[in-house]
């Protein structure tokens, strides 16, 4: 098959022009909207009357994200039957109010105001409150008619040049919902946190049975229409509303501010710019792609400048919190060159050494160095979907590496690690998820030499559920260890990994449970790293 990028700019110039009739032949009606406009107005649908609704349309609960000096950005979705096609909402937009206070009891709102669900967007709201205190925690809430939601936390950045004293994060990912519960997100919720980057993977194209898989329900059946891979616009909008229906993962959104960025599966598995995992029409493709993003856009706390168009969204954006960090958050999935001799485990050779292939296109590849040589940041963290560390997967030398991961790509990481070398970055932590496995990498300067100079830091979180319960020691545990002497720590349970930034270091501990096949099983700390400010290199605590 001819890679989809290869026409891509035709492809992408159809897709947004595409007919209804054309649309219809490659997909279905379920995804037509897709390339609809993308600010609805008044003439696209009636309004509703929100004292009408009978039932409460906030199930799926409420989020906030991309923190600012002074703004924040809250969001939530209609969806009073979030297992049915629309949510059970009717064509109609709906009023819908909000407030923002200083405390818990909404007695010192400090805003409010009214915002339009639209039913092109399946009745999402995302709401952008500015002219807030900056470093500051608020407490947030919407009206519908007669019904209030769940009441959420959120903070704005400090002020850009505020010298902050400590900024706690915690990185997740890959959060397969058939393969167990969210608990790691009840614990999640309870932690004091500034911010959650999420890594990608926040759902799976995957089919989900009627007892929800690993979840073995007893009580309930899933609806028959969760039971396919998720190909249209209905389809991803719906295995939103299932994930989202998930009270610990409503409990983690409503506690924290969430940051996004997604990786494959929340489109299809492995696939590559344009470039699907089967073979299939790439313009067939670029509408499923094009769905996908649309109903991630739609369900995630994402600002106006992250909404999409047809098959492209720019979800690549920096955030920073004072002078302590930076945040240069990636997508290496919409541009990245197509994997070299397959998506698995290969033997490197001249296909994926060219250096042409690229992880991040040309133009986030150059935001992002541009972007280190304007920081002004003690620390500057990028965080990322694939494995940024050279991993081989056995000692000798005949190791393989992951043609999907950045080893599939080594001249890509080489202009990044050099960029960030040039630009003066003194202390890169890289943020990761994808792997189902925490890890902890020194990233060096040759990682074919052990000796080399270390450059930075990479934290890898393990999945939320993807894998199913794992254990301790990962299989390949002896391994990796003994053919990457620049890794530090390997964990195959579930969890989460909270990172701690200063201005002298920053320390990361790897929480996570013994299982995800049952219910409520308690939190640990596995192990606990730290990097000195000016000295990059692990060492336990």
């Amino acid at each position: 098959m001819t890679p989809a990028h290869t026409h891509a700019p035709e492809l992408r110039a159809a897709a947004r022009h595409i007919g209804r009739r054309g649309f219809l032949t490659a997909t279905g009606a379920a995804a037509a909207l897709a390339f609809s406009v993308n600010l609805p107005g008044t003439a696209h649908a009636a309004e509703a009357d929100a004292r009408r609704l009978t039932e409460d349309p906030f199930t799926l609960g409420v989020a906030s994200g991309d923190p600012l000096p002074g703004s924040v950005l809250l969001w939530t979705r209609l969806a009073p039957r979030p297992y049915e096609p629309g949510g059970g909402m009717p064509r109609a937009r709906v009023q819908v109010r909000w407030e923002l206070a200083h405390d818990a009891r909404f007695t010192r709102v400090v805003r409010r105001g009214t915002a339009t669900a639209h039913p092109e967007f399946d009745h999402s709201l995302h709401v952008e409150v500015t002219g807030l205190d900056t470093g500051r925690g608020y407490h947030y809430r919407f009206r519908a008619g007669d019904w209030i939601s769940p009441a959420g936390r959120t903070r704005t950045a400090p002020a850009p040049g505020a010298r902050t004293g400590g900024l706690k994060l915690a990185a997740v990912s890959c959060q397969a919902y058939h393969d167990g519960y969210f608990t790691a997100y009840r614990h999640l919720a309870d932690e004091d946190l500034d911010a959650v980057f999420h890594l990608g993977d926040y759902l799976y194209e995957y089919a989900v049975n009627a007892t929800g898989g690993a979840r073995a329900y007893t009580d309930r059946r899933l609806p028959a229409h969760f039971n396919r891979e998720t190909v249209t616009l209905e389809d991803y909008r719906l295995r939103y509303g299932l994930y989202k229906s998930d009270p610990d993962l409503r409990a983690a959104h409503a506690a924290h501010p969430f940051v996004v960025t997604w990786d494959d599966h929340e489109t299809e598995n492995n696939y590559a710019d344009g470039t699907p995992e089967n073979v299939v029409p790439p313009e067939e493709f670029l509408l499923r792609r094009a769905a996908a993003y649309r109903a991630y856009w739609e369900n995630q706390p994402l600002r106006v400048p992250q909404r999409p168009t047809g098959p492209d969204m720019r979800l690549y954006r920096r955030l920073r919190f004072g002078r302590l960090a930076q945040f240069d958050i990636l997508d290496t999935r919409q541009y990245r060159s197509d994997q070299a001799y397959g998506d698995g485990w290969q033997t490197p050779g001249p296909e994926s050494e060219d250096p042409a292939r690229t992880m991040t296109g040309a133009t986030q590849e150059r935001w992002l160095l541009d972007g280190w040589k304007n920081s002004t940041a003690t620390w500057n963290v990028l965080p990322q979907q694939v494995t940024f560390a050279q991993r081989r997967n056995v000692p000798g030398p005949h190791f393989k590496l992951s043609m999907d991961a950045w080893d599939g790509y080594p001249a890509s990481r080489k202009r990044v690690l050099d960029g960030a070398a040039a630009a003066g970055v003194d202390n890169l932590v890289v943020l990761t998820g994808d792997v189902h496995v925490g890890y902890a990498f020194d990233l060096k300067a040759d990682f074919d030499d052990p000796e080399s100079r270390t450059v930075g830091t990479e934290i890898v979180a393990t999945s939320i559920a993807s894998g199913k319960d794992g254990a301790d020691k990962p299989a390949n545990h002896d391994d990796l260890t003994r053919a990457n002497p620049h890794l530090k720590f390997s964990n195959g349970r579930r969890g989460y990994v909270t990172v701690t930034l200063t201005g002298e270091q920053a320390r990361a501990d790897f929480r996570t449970v013994f299982a995800v096949t049952t219910p409520g099983a308690p939190v640990t700390t596995a192990a606990s790293f730290v990097t000195e400010a000016g000295d990059p290199g692990l060492r336990p605590v």
